[in-house]
């Protein structure tokens, strides 16, 4: 079997969610059953990208991850597109027998029997300004797949108030999942420097949402990797 891969690289940092700030090698999946507008990753979603994946076994890709991590065991986070879409079971068959711990970020569309295999499935779906509609049927197999394995949470992005009412809204019909809230970045071109104010400002802008309502619930996060690097691709 192969698989397609986008990209893979680190060590670096999580950038974001539950591991945030974790040493980490990605895999970056090419390919995507969504088309979110704002998408950040469309190199690894869009078709017109498709002959910059490299199709790899499950072999060839642990290899390259142990030659960057240097055979000390990280977290190794399968993310895409969308990851699922693909059997990424023998990867994290060999990366366990190293002492390796896998997490996969994933909209919750597609489950897959290997999310037992993780220690930490961060489900993601998609809110309004995404364009897309999750199936919650499908997002609840998903939890179901992992099992009680892996710890398994939620991260949303919020862009408007209409996404963060959303969100709300997602949180009470998932009441045991640890829920992660970001806001949305919406300046995605890896070539133009990251507005560090604006972000900030949208930060400010959902902290103060949050507290106006008492909703003590979230985590809110930023995404640490676009403070640092920007948008640029592969740290």
């Amino acid at each position: 079997m192969s698989l397609r891969i986008s990209e893979i690289f680190g060590p670096t940092i999580q950038g974001e969610g539950a591991l945030i700030g974790a040493p980490t090698v990605f895999i970056r999946a090419g390919g995507c059953d969504y088309r979110c507008v704002w998408c950040d990753s469309l190199h690894a979603v869009d078709p017109a990208h498709r002959a910059e994946w490299v199709p790899m076994s499950p072999q060839a890709v642990w290899d390259k991850v142990a030659h960057l991590s240097g055979g000390q065991p990280v977290t190794v986070s399968i993310s895409g597109g969308n990851p699922a879409i693909q059997d990424f079971g023998p990867v994290i068959a060999l990366g366990r027998q190293a002492g390796y711990d896998f997490a996969c970020e994933t909209q919750g569309s597609v489950a897959r029997p290997w999310f037992a295999d993780l220690s930490t499935l961060v489900l993601s779906p998609k809110p309004p300004s995404s364009t897309e509609r999750p199936d919650w049927d499908k997002f609840a197999a998903c939890i179901a797949a992992a099992g009680a394995a892996p710890q398994v949470v939620m991260k949303i992005v919020v862009f408007d108030r209409e996404d963060y009412l959303w969100a709300r809204d997602v949180a009470a019909r998932f009441p045991d999942l640890p829920l992660y809230l970001q806001p949305g970045n919406p300046e995605v071109d890896p070539d133009m420097p990251v507005d560090l104010d604006q972000a900030s400002a949208r930060l400010r802008w959902l902290v103060d949402m949050i507290m106006a309502d008492q909703w003590f619930r979230p985590r809110v996060l930023p995404q640490l990797h676009v403070m640092i690097w920007g948008n640029q691709r592969g740290v």
